[in-house]
């Protein structure tokens, strides 16, 4: 016979509590990874969204770096005769634009990320994190199909990868992580202020010209590169040329702009988790 005592245990619920998180701990990596299948979920969303009801679908991705080299070739190339560290202007700014199309696109949809997803944000709890880090990580499907496009001018140009390239991830994922530091700061703001989803258009089109794109590093005088690696654009896209076309290596700005993603990640990471008992308010 069983008796109520057990009766009541046997029928009790199962419960999630839910703590506070502790102020000094800004991201809680086992909860994250505990929710791996909803940023996976989230991710993937993003792309199909993205090139839901096109004609050209995931051709996009190829064609908007291909079309901005074309022109960038014709301006900066021709008429500007801007040098490119002996390597050709197609594949040295075809080689700049990849890495700095993965930062914009995440930059871009990490900072929407909390609106896009406020009706889910009010109704069920996971780990806001996920929202922007999802938003870094999609543009990785685009990154994949462009990169495909970069390897073929490679091989037309007769370019053979040196072994700088196995450092090549290592600039992928500085890329993500600049990208992730940024997007914190603007997606927390942007839930309090809307006006930012507005400037970063303006923001990174600027950004583009500030970074070495369309021109090599070594046209800034050497006296101030240092300060110019205060750009973390800057240290990735030279390590990504390096990585890939055998370029100069760009020391000491690359480990300034390491320097800056490592700020931007840490103070980013602070911030957005100071907010992060607001969001459900004010979106």
């Amino acid at each position: 016979m069983v008796t109520s005592g057990n009766t009541h245990e046997m029928s009790s619920p199962p419960h999630l509590h839910i703590s506070p998180p502790k102020k000094w701990i800004p991201v809680n990596l086992r909860e994250l990874w505990n929710y791996r299948e909803l940023l996976s979920s989230f991710m993937w969303r993003d792309v199909k969204i993205r090139y839901k009801q096109t004609a050209l679908g995931f051709l996009w991705a190829v064609l908007q770096p291909l079309l901005m080299m074309l022109i960038f070739s014709v301006v900066f190339g021709r008429l500007a005769r801007l040098p490119s560290d002996g390597v050709p202007y197609p594949l040295f700014v075809l080689a700049a634009l990849l890495p700095w199309t993965l930062f914009a696109e995440g930059i871009t949809r990490s900072t929407s990320s909390m609106i896009t997803n406020a009706h889910i944000m009010t109704k069920v709890y996971f780990p806001r994190l996920i929202m922007p880090l999802s938003g870094i990580l999609s543009p990785l499907v685009d990154f994949a199909f462009s990169f495909s496009i970069l390897i073929v001018l490679m091989v037309l140009y007769g370019f053979i990868p040196t072994l700088n390239i196995i450092f090549l991830p290592l600039f992928i994922l500085l890329a993500l992580a600049t990208s992730l530091g940024i997007g914190l700061w603007l997606s927390a703001l942007n839930v309090q202020y809307r006006d930012f989803q507005y400037t970063i258009p303006f923001l990174i089109q600027l950004g583009l010209f500030a970074s070495p794109v369309v021109y090599p590093a070594s046209l800034v005088p050497e006296s101030v590169r240092f300060f110019y690696g205060l750009n973390p654009m800057a240290g990735v896209i030279e390590g990504f040329r390096w990585a890939l076309l055998g370029t100069e290596m760009p020391g000491a700005m690359i480990l300034v702009s390491v320097g800056m993603v490592v700020v931007l990640l840490v103070s980013g990471a602070f911030y957005f988790r100071k907010m992060e008992q607001y969001y459900a308010d004010v979106v």
